[in-house]
């Protein structure tokens, strides 16, 4: 079943490559969508895909890349839209 989850991670997770690595897994993952640091400091992600792999990528979400220190990890499954052809960083 394809699901969507709109996902914000907070804690030391921008100017450590989050993004890159995000993207990266996602990839890794075939799931589509995209990631992009907040102002507020946090990182946004928004995943669709298979639901087992998405459950990958949120448990992934919650430890973050190696320098990284994530503090929550918020999540909001939403209706899939099939909005998106790959996955990627935004700016």
């Amino acid at each position: 079943m394809i699901v969507r989850a709109h996902v914000y991670i907070s804690g030391r997770v921008q100017g450590v490559f989050f993004r890159a690595h995000t993207r990266d897994k996602a990839r890794s993952l075939g799931l589509k969508g995209w990631v992009r640091n907040t102002l507020d400091g946090r990182v946004e992600a928004v995943f669709e895909g298979e639901e087992e792999k998405i459950e990958e990528m949120i448990k992934w979400c919650h430890e973050g890349p190696r320098f990284s220190r994530v503090d929550n990890v918020e999540v909001e499954f939403e209706k899939p839209k099939g909005e998106f052809s790959g996955f990627e960083v935004r700016y």
